[in-house]
């Protein structure tokens, strides 16, 4: 199938494109040949670059920059402002930027020249030391424009920094593309390697949102140019080696749990002794306690009176103002709790209630506890139901809040409440089951993104965009979810266990195996190929991730399933469960100590469980695996002792961008990379032009940075694809289809990846010149082209071809 333009006409075809570049690469060898849609006539809108890849051959860079090297420096006109050698990694030299002093949010910069090839597009990727451990970042400019954006962009800046080793013992690659506005015509250009401070994603203020930089940044130890996505570092050059047993965490140990219990119990007794009234999330943690027989709060009657005194002054805000209970700013991120946590407290001791509802109101002639508790528990998931949020945590947190409002209103008030079945349709939409179908309005529910749209994929990831790391751990919420439909003691409604069931199976592939901050054996989240995600590494995680809102066992004490039990067992066998909880216990407030109520018991419950066998699907030594997702556009590879993660649909916010995101983990070394390829797509006639940003790559830029900065990207043109009838939009906006791409096919090293992701026709994949039948790696079938040299994939299919480089 044809590719197209924003209007339509059709992309020349690969023959062209190998027939005019069969020859350019170093020595003759063949290169992957790329097609570059020039502006021929004042009809064709943008310059659009497609990726078409046969077998290849391993291409040499085009140029290396070795740093501390005098000859290579003097050769590339290295010149520095603040910086110095060092001897890091492996013991080879390497160059990091320094801080000015004064400090400032900028450091030192390196300036130099780098070869590119005036016909193909070039990529730059920088070595670095996996070991070593910086909040800075470091940013590439050409020509004096900055390439990619420092927060969330579809093209990211060379380095984000680490809290921690992102892979001690080895080097890791990142690579980026150059503008070929840039390259075109041209043999070499001026390059700068500049270093900033950490950034606060959060920060209203540029002095909140970008830090200064206090210490130098991690070293520099080569810089290259090449014209394949996939760097291939020279064969003479040395790495390291993940180790193949890494030793054991030992400590900390079951000592942790006497420490949870000292903390939640502390709190617990504060809040029972309280002379002030409490506000609902103190409610909330005294409520679940009262049934928690180690704790000092069960079945204590201070409990109920601290209940009953604390939502009569909720009330009485409420009756002076009612946006103090529709944001209560004793919770975070209020608008999306209303009152939801005191109604769901009001749940839990219903019975224990029961004879002061009847009571009258203090301070409210002729109303009853009953009727004042009602219109706040009303009021509150009303505000909510016209308010529902769209991201998949944002909405399951709403969501939660407007059922829990409710189920607090059915104890008060029967018949002023939804029933439950119109009730828990809410929840059902928010953790996907049935379409989430936005705010209710007079005329009806909003629908901002149509009649279809899941909040999770039918995979069982998050759906918002694509693939989400951090913020797609949503494991917790679901939990806090099926929980507030437990009632009358019952394991709450069977649809939302089975979802957070196939939610926790599907984010089980996105675990990797690596070494925690010590050194030590354990599992990571990925982070990188997120696209709300700016950590490198992620965070240690089994299971689930220990966060504010859970423990890192939370998922096994509920489910209490083989599969949840067994990678609880493997965070027990790494030594890593009570070091999650150490770190936890590291973050004070009473959102963190309400997550370790139920760790005692939900401990217990594995220790006696005998051995499940059940391993996370990417650990070390499991049998060969591969994800994919058809609705995010994301796939999961684990070939021997190689994981690939790819993001096919890449940060295409307001326009299709033919761009993919890849984590390349090798026993050797690891890659990261944005790279280029073919994207097909319904065109909407429509384009975005890329706006002169250089911080955010959405949300209007963000913060503005100071001096005279501007990004090496504007005015590119970017096709839209079609946006679904009757949906809102304009061209900038961000959309879940704006940027979509019903069709990707990526060759990244020894794989070639096509999915389909659109949901209705098939398409067709041009087979690879030179390759005979090949095994998918995904439905284990062997493939062989058709008589028109192709294979098709059927809707919401992926094919993986292993297309191994020719020596």
């Amino acid at each position: 199938m044809t590719g197209f333009t924003a209007r339509g006409h059709p992309l020349p075809s690969r023959h062209t494109f190998d027939k005019a570049f069969a020859t350019r690469g170093r020595g003759g060898t063949p290169v992957t040949s790329i097609g570059i849609l020039v502006k021929p006539t004042a009809s064709c809108l943008f310059l659009c670059l497609i990726l078409f890849t046969a077998v290849i051959g391993a291409v040499e860079p085009l140029d290396v920059l070795t740093m501390g090297e005098g000859a290579s420096e003097a050769a590339h006109d290295a010149m520095t402002g603040g910086s110095e050698i060092i001897t890091g990694g492996l013991g080879q030299a390497a160059r990091r930027l320094l801080p000015l002093v004064p400090n400032t949010w900028e450091g030192g910069r390196l300036a130099f020249t780098l070869r590119v090839d005036a016909v193909l597009p070039t990529y730059v990727t920088l070595r670095l030391w996996g070991g070593d451990v910086s909040h800075n970042r470091l940013l590439l400019y050409v020509d004096g424009k900055q390439i990619g954006y420092r927060h969330l962009g579809d093209i990211d800046i060379l380095d984000t920094g680490s809290a921690e080793p992102a892979c001690p013992g080895r080097f890791f690659y990142v690579t980026t593309p150059l503008p070929t506005t840039l390259t075109r015509g041209r043999t070499s250009v001026a390059c700068e390697i500049r270093s900033s401070g950490r950034i606060w994603g959060y920060g209203t203020t540029f002095e909140q949102y970008q830090k200064p930089m206090t210490q130098p940044t991690r070293g520099i130890y080569r810089v290259y140019s090449h014209t394949d996505g996939c760097f291939v570092p020279p064969a003479d050059e040395r790495q390291g080696h993940l180790p193949a047993a890494p030793p054991l965490r030992t400590t900390p140990g079951v000592e942790m749990l006497e420490q949870v219990r000292q903390r939640v119990g502390k709190e617990l007794t504060g809040l029972l002794t309280a002379k002030r009234p409490l506000n609902q999330m103190q409610l909330h943690l005294l409520a679940r306690a009262w049934s928690v027989a180690w704790t000092p709060a069960h079945r204590d009657p201070r409990v109920v009176s601290q209940l009953v005194a604390s939502v009569d002054g909720y009330h009485v805000r409420f009756r002076e103002d009612r946006t103090r209970t529709r944001a209560d700013p004793s919770t975070w991120n209020p608008e999306w709790y209303g009152v939801g946590p005191a109604a769901d407290a009001v749940r839990l001791l219903a019975s224990e209630l029961a004879s002061h509802l009847e009571q009258p109101m203090p301070g409210v002639p002729g109303m009853t506890r009953r009727a004042a508790w009602a219109e706040l528990f009303q009021d509150s998931r009303d505000w909510l139901r016209t308010h529902r949020r769209q991201y998949t945590n944002q909405a399951m947190i709403c969501d939660l809040n407007l059922y829990r409002s409710n189920s607090g209103l059915r104890v008060v008030a029967p018949a002023q409440a939804l029933p439950e079945a119109q009730a828990l349709r809410y929840l059902h939409e928010a953790v996907g089951l049935v379409p989430w179908l936005g705010s209710d309005t007079p005329s009806g529910p909003a629908k901002p993104l149509g009649e279809r749209f899941l909040q999770l994929t039918a995979k069982g990831l998050t759906r918002e965009l694509g693939y989400v790391g951090y913020y797609g751990e949503v494991l917790d919420w679901i939990i806090q979810i099926l929980d507030a439909t437990r009632h009358a003691g019952g394991d709450g409604d069977p649809a939302i266990r089975g979802q957070l069931a196939r939610a926790a199976a599907a984010r089980a592939s996105f675990r990797y195996p690596a070494h925690d901050a010590d050194g030590n054996r354990a599992m990571r989240i990925e982070a990188v190929i997120g696209w709300r995600d700016d950590h490198f590494p992620g965070s240690v995680t089994y299971g689930m991730r220990a966060a504010r809102d859970a423990s890192a066992i939370a998922l096994a004490g509920v489910l209490r399933d083989a599969t949840s039990l067994g990678h609880a067992q493997q965070m027990f066998a790494d030594g890593q469960f009570f070091a999650s909880l150490q770190a936890q216990m590291t973050e004070g407030g009473l959102r963190v100590t309400s997550s370790l109520l139920d760790v005692p018991e939900h401990f217990a419950w594995v220790q006696q469980q005998a051995a499940s066998g059940r391993r996370l699907p990417l650990t070390s030594g499991q049998p060969d695996h591969v994800f994919t997702d058809e609705d995010d556009g994301v796939v999961v590879l684990k070939r021997g002792d190689e994981v690939l993660f790819v993001s096919l649909y890449w940060r295409a916010r307001p326009a299709v961008n033919f761009l993919a995101r890849v984590h390349h983990l090798t026993p050797a070394f690891e890659r990261i990379a944005v790279v280029r390829q073919e994207t097909r797509f319904t065109p909407s006639g429509q384009v975005w032009k890329r706006p002169d940003w250089v911080n955010m790559g959405f949300a209007n830029g963000g913060h503005r940075y100071p001096g005279d900065l501007h990004s090496a990207h504007t005015g590119e043109e970017l096709p839209i694809a079609k946006v679904p009838d009757g949906m809102a939009f304009k061209p900038g906006q961000e959309n879940l289809y704006a940027g979509r791409g019903t069709f990707y096919r990526l060759v990244y090293g020894d794989y070639l990846i096509a999915m389909n992701m659109g949901e209705v026709e098939p398409q067709r994949l041009d087979w690879p010149a030179g390759l005979g039948a090949a095994t998918d790696l995904v439905s284990g079938r062997t493939l062989r082209p058709d008589a028109q040299g192709g294979v098709m994939l059927a809707p919401h299919s992926t094919v993986v071809l292993v297309v191994a480089r020719k020596p």
